[in-house]
């Protein structure tokens, strides 16, 4: 057991301890059907309060040689799967979140920084095998499987924090995807990754127009595809909750539900924990997310920027082509590229079938209403 080889299930044992756990080991059944196969490279971004990090810590607790799960997963769905105890605790996992790594001074070393933490915990695990001048991940993962025939579930929180962070630099950024790609695309790689779950806000970064690791599946904001019942809390568990905790459905339902995501009504989890055990409703998005993230993004006001923020916070959908946005906060040249940064963030909503932004809910529409008043829009006024 390590900190972030072989870890152990201390993490999302605190999730299942909580007041609130919505179950979604359900997801393992997706993870365990494409194990071994060409979908098993998943990206699966979200906004924050979605519960990025918990689902992490499940497939974490779940694969990992370091513990053993068997009595944590006992009353949860995936128990009752016909694979659940052919995957349990079976593999190598390396989990890791890239915010962990990154302090003030070391942002043009932290790829060394992961690798040399991560190296270094290999050879204590490996001692035999790897020896002092193993110094890269992908080189030690592949001298792992070359000697033992072992494999890895490779499990990334966070993955694109350099990527949003302005204080990463290209050089920085360029030299980050280029660890990812040695890690994880090519030929040798398929030798030694079992799995690999990327986690973030954004999706993979697009180079032109493909994306810098082709080979990941994405499940996004804008496409969750199979992945939607897993990104937020579904109408029907919401449902469960208020009658359990006694609170108005619709209420619920107009304050924090909004986003529809292959044909799934998905709640916000953050705000709903929060409406049933705190009973107010309110806006809790700031509690952990701040309208200063937008701000900047409105201010850019690109033509029709203003206009299509304004007509949706009165109720009004607004087209939008998401696929000129890059994954890259630092190429954001367009109304559209805002837009489609804004759903990614959770600020907005998108409709697949008609290709248009609108707010969610109450909660986002007051969130929206002091940012676009930070900006002194006098339309806002009327």
């Amino acid at each position: 057991m390590g900190r972030f080889v072989n870890p152990d299930n201390s993490a999302f044992q605190k999730a299942v301890n909580s007041e609130i756990y919505v179950d979604k080991t359900g997801f393992l059944s997706y993870t365990n059907k494409v194990i071994d196969t060409k979908q098993a490279f998943i990206c699966n971004s979200r906004p924050r309060r979605f519960g990025k990090s918990t689902t992490a810590d499940m497939l974490a607790a779940y694969y990992s040689k370091g513990c053993d799960s068997e009595n944590l997963f006992a009353d949860l769905a995936v128990s009752d799967t016909e694979d659940f105890h052919k995957y349990l605790n079976k593999y190598d996992v390396i989990h890791f979140d890239v915010q962990w790594f990154i302090t003030e001074n070391n942002i043009s070393e932290i790829v060394n920084t992961i690798q040399n933490n991560i190296v270094e915990e290999l050879k204590k695990e490996y001692p035999d095998i790897l020896d002092s001048d193993v110094t890269g991940l992908p080189d030690a993962m592949s001298i792992i499987n070359q000697e033992t025939g072992n494999r890895f579930i490779v499990i990334i929180d966070e993955w694109d924090v350099l990527i949003r962070d302005e204080a990463a630099n290209k050089k920085v950024q360029e030299k980050y995807i280029n660890f990812l790609r040695a890690m994880f695309k090519g030929t040798e790689p398929t030798k030694y990754i079992q799995l690999v779950y990327l986690t973030g806000i954004l999706p993979i970064k697009k180079e032109k127009t493909q994306s810098a690791l082709n080979n990941f599946d994405e499940f996004t904001m804008l496409q969750a595809d199979e992945l939607a019942p897993y990104i937020g809390f579904t109408e029907n568990e919401v449902s469960m909750l208020c009658e359990k905790y006694e609170r108005d459905f619709d209420k619920v339902k107009k304050w924090y539900d909004g986003y529809l995501l292959n044909g799934y009504q998905v709640y916000n989890p953050k705000a709903v924990v929060s409406i049933m055990t705190k009973e107010r409703f309110r806006s809790y998005w700031s509690e952990t997310a701040s309208y200063d993230a937008i701000v900047p993004l409105i201010n850019m006001n690109y033509d029709g920027l203003k206009t299509a923020i304004i007509e949706m916070l009165s109720g009004a959908e607004a087209k939008v082509n998401t696929a000129t946005f890059q994954n890259d906060t630092g190429d954001i040249k367009s109304k559209d590229d805002v837009l489609t940064y804004m759903i990614h963030l959770g600020y907005l909503g998108y409709n697949e079938t008609r290709k248009t932004a609108f707010v969610p809910n109450e909660e986002i529409r007051q969130e929206l209403t002091t940012a676009v008043e930070r900006k002194t829009w006098n339309e806002m006024l009327v």
